[in-house]
């Protein structure tokens, strides 16, 4: 198989990005999207909550948290800007999430490996709505791909690590180490964005197109390997999604972000710190537009 040169295709983040990343005085909330970040069962909602906080400070106009009726107090005691929907049981899932009008949806941090939360990944990936996989799902997926390659659409972006990419297809991997071609593989047997995870992230489309955010050049981005980072990467590439952004241009400036909030904080860095270093990020952003392309 051949090996792609990553150096030809790293990310940058340009002046259009940051345009789109600005908000403007003369828009309102329901201009910058509503993302959705479904939740896990009772207990086991924290990963929602920290997704929820990412799209909210990378500029989601609306941001929930949808859950069951029994998650429903835990989650309103620890979020205050972040509305909290809640349904029934597990029948009145995809009514319920039908009604929320989502722009982009998050699914997959502590979600369950079950089959009512195979039944529910079904349910939303038959809406059509733009989506951000993580974690949980990628699992359920591995398990059982064929019924989610049925629904699988365009508008898809899946956030594996090593481990569940290697699950998802473990015949590549027998087959090759490259980093670039095992994402590009994933993404054209999944037919959605893929974004790899790793020391060098790389994002594929299954057209074969990809880009590499690298850590090298940022500082303390070891940190980022602490409980609930992915929680927060796979929030702010869904608030990018809900805003506008394309699923592949959301999954690299997303990675991006999340490199330079680690920078921005430094060590001791926790997943709940890097929604709060976003503002400064994304101010030093702005502040340097003029030295961008």
């Amino acid at each position: 198989m051949t090996q792609p040169d990553e150096r030809e295709s790293e990310f940058r983040i340009t002046r259009d990005h940051l345009k789109r990343l600005m908000k403007s005085g003369d828009r309102h909330k329901y201009d910058y999207g509503h993302a959705v970040v479904v939740s896990g069962p009772p207990g086991q909602s924290g990963a929602a909550r920290l997704a929820a906080r990412g799209a909210l400070r990378v500029g989601a106009g609306l941001v929930s948290v949808f859950c069951l009726d029994a998650c429903k107090g835990e989650n309103a005691a620890r979020l205050d800007a972040i509305m909290v929907k809640a349904y029934p049981d597990d029948d009145g899932f995809a009514d319920g999430l039908s009604t929320l009008r989502a722009s982009a949806v998050c699914i997959g941090p502590n979600l369950g490996l079950d089959w009512e939360s195979h039944g529910k990944l079904l349910d939303i990936l038959s809406l059509g709505i733009p989506l951000c996989l993580d974690a949980d799902a990628i699992t359920l997926i591995a398990q059982d791909p064929e019924p989610i390659k049925a629904v699988m659409h365009p508008q898809v972006v899946m956030t594996p690590h090593e481990g569940e990419l290697r699950r998802l297809i473990p015949d590549v991997f027998a087959r090759t180490t490259c980093r670039v071609s095992l994402a590009v593989s994933a993404a054209q047997t999944m037919k959605c964005t893929v974004l790899f995870k790793g020391t060098d992230t790389i994002v594929a489309q299954p057209n074969g197109d990809h880009s590499v955010v690298s850590s090298q050049g940022f500082a303390h981005a070891a940190w980022l390997a602490t409980a609930g980072s992915g929680d927060v990467l796979s929030g702010i590439i869904t608030g990018l999604i809900a805003k506008g952004f394309d699923v592949s241009d959301a999954a690299s400036l997303g990675a991006n972000l999340h490199l330079r909030c680690a920078e921005k904080f430094g060590p001791g860095l926790i997943a709940e710190d890097l929604p709060e270093a976003l503002p400064a990020v994304l101010r030093q952003c702005f502040e340097t537009e003029d030295h961008v392309k």
